[in-house]
């Protein structure tokens, strides 16, 4: 009995170099998601993601796109997917409840919590659990240099 060889391709959280990421950060629950972004943006440096290559909607940078609360990501994400611009989207929210996925050109990361109350937000979001948006982050790194070293 012969077996096809198969290729297993996964992406590299080291090859960062030329790798665009867009963050889309929801204002909503921003106590959260505040500590969310500065955990992914503390991971995209520590990966050593070059900070210009990363257009947040974040008020100390010049790319600044904020959106009101979680519902609104997607259609964001979506547009800055389209654009083609970027190896992955970087989406950060935290609601009570579920967002329904979207389908977009390529990878959109998302780190929107869905809690019953603000110390459950809390948790991972610098606290006892951790920080999801430095864990997303590091998903959105691998998702980039697998679509763009693998999967063009």
């Amino acid at each position: 009995m012969q077996t096809a060889a198969v290729r297993h391709l996964v992406g590299s959280v080291t090859k960062t170099q030329g790798l665009r990421f867009a963050v889309v950060v929801a204002c909503f629950n921003e106590i959260v998601t505040r500590q969310l972004l500065e955990g992914a943006l503390d991971t995209f440096r520590k990966y050593s993601v070059n900070e210009e290559d990363i257009d947040i909607s974040y008020e100390s940078f010049d790319q600044v796109v904020w959106v009101p609360g979680s519902f609104e990501i997607g259609i964001v994400a979506e547009r800055l997917g389209k654009s083609r611009n970027y190896h992955s989207i970087f989406c950060i929210g935290a609601v009570a409840y579920a967002v329904e996925p979207f389908s977009c050109c390529v990878p959109c990361i998302f780190s929107v919590l869905t809690c019953e109350d603000m110390d459950q937000a809390l948790n991972p979001a610098g606290g006892i659990s951790g920080n999801k948006g430095a864990e997303c982050a590091l998903t959105a790194i691998e998702m980039a240099s697998l679509f763009d070293h693998h999967l063009k």
